[in-house]
């Protein structure tokens, strides 16, 4: 039983040692790491940890003034575009990846089975990611107001350039 526990941590915890690994190995490269990347990269849609000497930008861009080195980068990552680097900064309700365009979300659906004109149907039944509010009307899920996105599908406000 301690082996299938302490197994299924270090499985749990792996993910978790990427980023920093892979933030580790460029960090030595110099202020111009992230955009030599960026440069070769051109556009893709790979969110990559945000590297140490990224960091003073992202504390200027997103304002965290108080936060250690540290933990700006757990919570921020950076993408290439038009070989540019962006940064995002997640949060609860500020997803980086791709937005979900969706127009039908069975949660939705079953939402509004229950709550047949609810002016809002909450985050946490549709998800944050998606780019639409939802309510509904008459037990049917509707949308409006969708959020403007980039090129490549992100949420266009979430998305900064390093300075």
């Amino acid at each position: 039983m301690k082996t299938f526990a302490a197994a299924s941590l270090l499985l749990a915890l792996a993910p978790l040692a990427v980023p920093a690994a892979h933030a580790s190995t460029h960090a030595s490269t110099g202020a111009a790491s992230a955009q030599a990347v960026c440069a070769r990269a051109g556009t893709d849609d790979a969110l990559r940890p945000l590297l140490p000497t990224l960091v003073p930008s992202a504390r200027a861009a997103f304002g965290y003034t108080g936060m250690s080195a540290a933990e700006v980068q757990r919570m921020t990552v950076f993408r290439c575009m038009d070989s540019q680097v962006l940064m995002c900064s997640w949060g609860a309700n500020l997803p980086c990846g791709k937005a979900e365009t969706a127009q039908s979300l069975p949660a939705a659906v079953n939402w509004c089975e229950g709550h047949r004109n609810d002016a809002a149907i909450p985050a946490y039944v549709t998800g944050h990611d998606t780019i639409y509010q939802w309510a509904c009307h008459d037990g049917a899920p509707v949308t409006s107001h969708p959020a403007k996105l980039d090129a490549r599908g992100f949420f266009h406000s979430y998305w900064v350039p390093a300075n």
